[in-house]
């Protein structure tokens, strides 16, 4: 298709073109010509937050909850730096995203304009890549390369930043072919070597204590990637771990599965990392979270990394053997080696029993209460009445976010949204939002904490605009309960403004927004309370009380080894009165 048209109703076009079915943004002056352009078409659905943090956001939940690209659109100068936090967030964790940002006209550029900021600038660092254009018969190009971009090798943020007098200038549109989309430099390798594969195969066949660790790579490498993890998993018998970002890439009903490893993993899957032989890295990088102390980290095991990010290879720990591609399409290749070969794994029955022994610790056991609500036997109790339905989990963060990550159980990709290696506060409620879109007849539910979920509690409006039947399930223990726990850890307890003072009343608050609001303050209370929940057809928030002082465990302390893991209150060091150690 070759038109002149305005450089707005160019993006416009370029967007039907990539197949864009929702944009999340908020209006402002720079933007004005793109709006009007929205306005006069009937194909992209915007949906109009309430805060730009919470249109990246809603983007994000939108492409984790779909594996399609969420595209965002934001005014200039404070509509583009609301925007960084939810930009910086995709980028650490892998979630392809587009943001169209509005800047003022390019005469006015550096002149400290109204609503102007160096919005290339500040996204330098916290994007994939960025653009500014200069002139409207480039956009299209440049459009449908941000996409590419985005979506291919290692997913994330990329910003197109777009003066105003670009927008309502007039050039020529044409949809570029395929060929001509790559950008120059980018080349991402996606196949993997396949002598590399032979070596890893053998190494796995070889090793007497393999231990698959995945990451959220598996996830993004689409849902035939955990397919494929499941039939490695099958073939070599080996146990499997996963970080926080992995979860659902392999049933956790699994007899092979661990939980999830790292500083607030299970016993079982920090103990066989560590006393494993060979460490198979499926799409994760070795974050710091993982691996605790970096000198005391798996020291006897032989390590196989496969990531698609040639620079997350040997960045932090030396891997024997590297291999960059898509790791969904080098597990299968594993797979076919594998089967080719004939090869047969070594008898682990040795290494489940030791396995079994960890396990036998019940490192995830956490004490009974009459008369207050544990927060885990509120996840669990949300786990028994909705993990037939399938939910999508999406999660605020702090304390209820390893109580969801320990206590949920998840059994399949896409389902678990939650904000890793930045951890944003107010990161649930608009991804609840983005999911819910993505995702119009499946249940989504955001697990929260009362202070996070202020964050941007704003977005209860955009919920009730669209008519988006998401649940909120507050854990409320009037703390910011990861602060406090760690005051608890490292300074004997002084609780320095931690407290969650002056809180609202959660259910007034959902009622004054076109929500229905369920209080839960008693464990006798949480099965009819979850109940009312479900059985609204309208969104949904549920406060529910839980014991103030509860703590999450197990728990690695900060400058730890991996295998120096508090299990037990009792081996936590500090000053705490009765109540709490009685609690924590």
């Amino acid at each position: 298709m070759t038109a002149e048209m305005t450089g707005a109703d160019i993006l416009i076009q370029a967007l039907n073109d990539l197949g864009v079915e929702v944009v999340f943004g908020y209006p402002g002056g720079a933007v004005l010509p793109i709006y009007d352009a929205l306005f006069k078409q009937n194909r992209i659905r915007h949906i109009l937050v309430r805060h730009e943090a919470g249109a990246v956001h809603a983007a994000e939940g939108y492409a984790r909850s779909t594996g399609k690209p969420g595209v965002v659109l934001v005014t200039s100068g404070p509509g583009a730096t609301n925007a960084v936090t939810g930009i910086a967030d995709a980028l650490l964790d892998s979630i392809p995203l587009v943001v169209l940002t509005g800047q003022v006209g390019t005469p006015l550029i550096g002149s400290d304009a109204f609503q102007e900021c160096d919005t290339v600038g500040i996204t330098r660092h916290c994007t994939k890549h960025n653009y500014l254009v200069k002139d409207p018969a480039q956009l299209g190009d440049v459009i449908h390369e941000a996409f590419h971009i985005a979506t291919s090798g290692r997913p994330g943020p990329v910003v197109v930043d777009l003066p105003k007098d670009v927008q309502v200038a007039s050039a020529l549109y044409r949809k570029p072919s395929v060929q001509a989309l790559p950008h120059k430099g980018y080349r991402p390798q996606v196949k993997a070597d396949p002598a590399l594969i032979e070596e890893a195969v053998a190494m796995i066949a070889a090793a007497e204590r393999p231990i698959l660790y995945t990451g959220g790579g598996v996830i993004n490498s689409g849902p035939l990637a955990s397919q494929v993890l499941r039939e490695l998993a099958r073939v070599t018998g080996a146990p499997v771990t996963s970080t926080l970002m992995g979860l659902g890439a392999f049933p956790a009903s699994s007899g092979q599965w661990l939980g999830m490893l790292g500083m607030h993993g299970t016993y079982e899957a920090n103990m066989a990392m560590n006393k494993a032989d060979l460490i198979v890295c499926l799409g994760a990088r070795f974050d710091d979270r993982v691996t605790g102390r970096l000198d005391a980290f798996a020291p006897h095991s032989k390590k196989i990394h496969v990531d698609i990010d040639r620079s997350s290879i040997n960045k932090i720990v030396r891997a024997d053997i590297g291999i960059v591609g898509d790791v969904g399409r080098a597990m299968e290749d594993m797979v076919k080696i594998w089967k080719a070969g004939q090869h047969q794994a070594r008898n682990l029955a040795p290494w489940f029993e030791q396995i079994d022994g960890w396990r036998a610790r019940k490192s995830l056991k956490f004490p009974a209460s009459t008369k207050e609500i544990m927060p885990q036997l509120a996840i669990r109790k949300l786990w028994e009445a909705t993990h037939a339905l399938k939910p999508i989990i999406t999660t605020e963060v702090g304390q209820h976010q390893m109580w969801a990550a320990q206590h949920f159980d998840f059994e399949g990709p896409n389902k678990w949204l939650t904000s890793g290696g930045l951890g944003t506060m107010g990161y649930g409620l608009p991804a609840a939002i983005g999911a819910q879109l993505g995702n119009p007849n499946a249940l989504v539910i955001d697990i929260a904490g009362e202070a996070s979920i202020q964050m941007n509690i704003q977005e209860l409006g955009t919920a009730t605009q669209y008519r988006l039947p998401v649940k909120v399930f507050i854990l409320n223990n009037e703390y910011m309960g990861m602060v406090r726990q760690w005051q608890d850890l490292t300074y004997a307890g002084r609780y320095s403004q931690s407290y969650s003072d002056a809180l609202p009343d959660f259910v007034k608050l959902a009622e004054a927004y076109g929500w229905k609001g369920v209080l839960i303050e008693k464990p006798e209370e949480l099965e009819a309370g979850i109940a009312a929940m479900l059985e609204h057809d309208g969104p949904v928030i549920v406060d529910c009380r839980v014991a103030k002082l509860a703590n999450c465990f197990p728990m690695i302390p900060s400058g730890a080894a991996h295998t120096d893991m508090i299990l037990e209150a009792d081996e936590v060091v500090g000053e705490m009165d009765d109540e709490a150690k009685a609690l924590v």
